[in-house]
């Protein structure tokens, strides 16, 4: 007599890790990269926005109140000592600011994705 038994179905059909749903571009994979996307884009828009109201405000305000034209500091227009010594620190901050705001939106999710 001999005892064979029947062929098994695989248990687990579907990825195993969230690694795998996104690889696979499943639903959980898609909806997981959807919310980076969206923490991107809310970072990046924040900071466009913080730069327009700022460098945009600049101009308007000089237009605005012509007598801020004439304004003179060490004898230099106080025009020039803002967009030559102010503008360029504070666009350096910002983007070093959103730099590590970015990279720690992908550490978060590098997190997430790896403890699953």
């Amino acid at each position: 007599m001999r005892v064979t038994r029947t062929p098994r179905q695989a248990r687990h059909v579907g990825p195993s890790t969230v690694r795998e749903e996104i690889v696979g571009t499943s639903g959980l994979g898609t909806t997981y990269v959807s919310s980076l996307r969206r923490a991107q884009l809310q970072l990046s828009l924040g900071v466009l926005a913080l730069g327009v109201l700022t460098l945009g405000a600049l101009p308007l305000i000089f237009a605005l109140v012509p007598a801020s034209r004439g304004i003179s500091l060490f004898g230099l227009p106080v025009l020039w000592i803002i967009l030559g010594l102010l503008v360029y620190p504070a666009v350096v901050i910002t983007a070093r600011w959103y730099t590590r705001a970015s990279e720690r939106l992908e550490s978060h999710f590098t997190d997430v994705v790896g403890d699953r």
